[in-house]
């Protein structure tokens, strides 16, 4: 039996279309697999996610998976995180204008996610506001990673470092998908 546990109000909604079975995270201790998209993916399997403002949810549940599978199309991959697509924070809104300074001092420009056909900035299905980040090419973002995880507001970062165990990449060209796995 598949049970399904969204990550997001829209992938609830996706699952109870299709008569998914669902369960909430917090009746959940141990998943055997999760599977979900990335908005980049480097070479050696670590991503970038967020683009849909519910990179939280999404790492409590890769981190409770036996394996976490993510699938993309080619345009996902690239030399390095934070190629093309900013690092998305979910922070807490009192605290933007601190995390905002903490970010110029680690190197990057942080710019509030606005909505779009709504006014002000998107909120997350957790109430939380989200900076989208860009930093410097080459900057060590393994280690920026520890210290926004240190820095009081921020939530969740949409890094996910050595959580994908395997990572299908699908081509609308040949109608392919090609299989990367860590290690190969």
């Amino acid at each position: 039996q598949i049970i399904g546990v969204p990550t997001s109000f829209q992938s609830k909604i996706l699952c109870q279309k299709y008569n998914i079975f669902l369960r909430d995270t917090q009746d959940c201790a141990v998943l055997d697999l999760a599977v979900d998209g990335a908005d980049e993916v480097d070479p050696d399997l670590n991503v970038i996610k967020g683009g849909g403002a519910a990179q939280t949810r999404e790492k409590i549940v890769a981190a409770m998976a036996k394996q976490f599978v993510v699938i993309v199309d080619e345009s996902k991959l690239v030399p390095r995180l934070n190629y093309a697509f900013p690092v998305p924070l979910e922070i807490i809104p009192s605290a933007l204008g601190f995390i905002q300074e903490q970010i110029k001092l680690l190197g990057g420009l942080g710019t509030l996610r606005m909505g779009v056909r709504k006014d002000g900035p998107v909120v997350t299905d957790n109430g939380q506001f989200i900076l989208d980040v860009q930093f410097k090419p080459g900057s060590d973002l393994r280690k920026i990673d520890q210290k926004l995880h240190q820095t009081p507001g921020i939530v969740e970062t949409g890094l996910f470092y050595d959580m994908t165990a395997m990572v299908l990449v699908g081509s609308a060209a040949d109608m392919k998908v090609k299989k990367l796995v860590k290690g190969s």
